[in-house]
């Protein structure tokens, strides 16, 4: 009997067109003999458009994106009375991997793949999610964070914290973004104000991190309650940092996986990504990202709770070297969705 799958993907952020590339990604890769798949395209202005049952891969991006208005409400409806077996949230940054629509999939009680409402919140804002880590004793950056109207009514003030705080380099970045969008690496006081400037533009909470000499080290997790490590790898960025045009647009970027890195480093490492996954409480999947020092010491960058997800992003990449395909890891989540779900319908809401 085949899954009835419901892909969401698109929605109101500036990673809409990453959104659509994983959804391409996922598609082609399903086998159409144990899933039936109906497509959700959420546009940029918010609207929900329903597709009908998909009986091949779409061949181009354009083909998944739905003409029409397509109204929020009555797609809602669709979703409670056709009881999908899960939903499958593909989905980055603000307005899908936030919490929000994880949040309505809870009230419709309906199976989604992925991390629910508080991990899904709490990783999407690296205020928050940071100081959740400095909680669970997990060694990061220094820090600092404010508004837009700590900003607007003392500029000068805000361009103070974080130069007595870190000094130079340092990076600016939205609190509430990902795929390294709004994202500036700053070395002086007009370079700082100028990413100041960038990164409003994407939210109204920006976090500036102390600049370190580091490698970059990541490692996808997979489970619910007990996730299970993926091998590690390294970025090399060939630019300064690794920022939205070298993992997108001209890959100028090599991963090396797994990372020649001793065994030590890769027990710590594991250990703190589970540790992190477990403070978020986290479920389904997650990309911990670690950076390690001139000196040897492993401190943590961030998780993500909806990393990239084309067969050739960092996530799957990972798993793939573990001995997981891209087509097994993509049934492994829907299975942990499934599991989930399940575990929390035995739950008692009633006295």
């Amino acid at each position: 009997m085949r899954t009835k799958l419901c892909l969401l993907y698109g929605g109101k952020s500036a990673e809409h067109q990453v959104s659509l590339q994983t959804a391409k990604a996922v598609i082609g890769a399903l086998d159409l003999n144990k899933f039936d798949i109906y497509p959700i395209y959420i546009t940029t202005e918010g609207n929900w458009i329903e597709g009908n049952k998909l009986t091949a891969p779409a061949n181009e991006v354009s083909e998944l994106q739905f003409a029409g208005d397509g109204q929020s409400s009555a797609v809602a409806q669709s979703l409670i009375s056709k009881k999908y077996d899960v939903i499958f949230p593909l989905l980055h940054g603000p307005n899908g991997e936030d919490g929000t629509v994880q949040g309505l999939l809870e009230v419709m009680n309906l199976p989604y793949v992925g991390n629910g409402v508080l991990a899904s919140s709490a990783g999407m804002d690296k205020v928050i999610m940071k100081n959740i880590f400095a909680q669970a004793n997990l060694p990061q950056v220094n820090y600092v964070w404010l508004t837009r109207k700590m900003w607007e009514e003392n500029k000068e003030a805000a361009y103070e914290k974080a130069e007595k705080v870190l000094g130079y380099p340092c990076f600016v970045k939205p609190a509430n973004l990902g795929s390294s969008v709004g994202i500036s690496k700053c070395t002086n006081r007009e370079e700082l104000e100028a990413a100041y400037e960038e990164a409003f533009q994407f939210d109204r909470k920006i976090i500036v991190e102390e600049g370190v000499t580091a490698r970059e080290l990541e490692i996808g997790l997979l489970g619910n309650e007990d996730p299970q490590c993926s091998v590690i790898g390294e970025i090399v960025p060939k630019k300064e940092f690794y920022d939205y045009k070298a993992k997108y647009e001209d890959g100028n970027t090599a991963l090396i996986i797994p990372a020649e890195i001793s065994e030590d480093v890769q027990t710590n490492m594991k250990r703190k990504a589970v540790t992190a996954f477990q403070a978020l409480d986290c479920s389904g999947l997650v990309r911990a990202d670690f950076f390690l020092t001139e000196n040897g010491e492993l401190l943590i960058n961030e998780i993500n709770t909806m990393p990239g997800f084309t067969p050739f992003s960092m996530f799957p990449l990972l798993w793939k070297h573990a001995g997981v395909e891209y087509p097994l890891l993509i049934e492994k989540l829907i299975d942990l969705a499934k599991e989930r779900h399940e575990e929390k319908q035995q739950l008692k809401y009633t006295f």
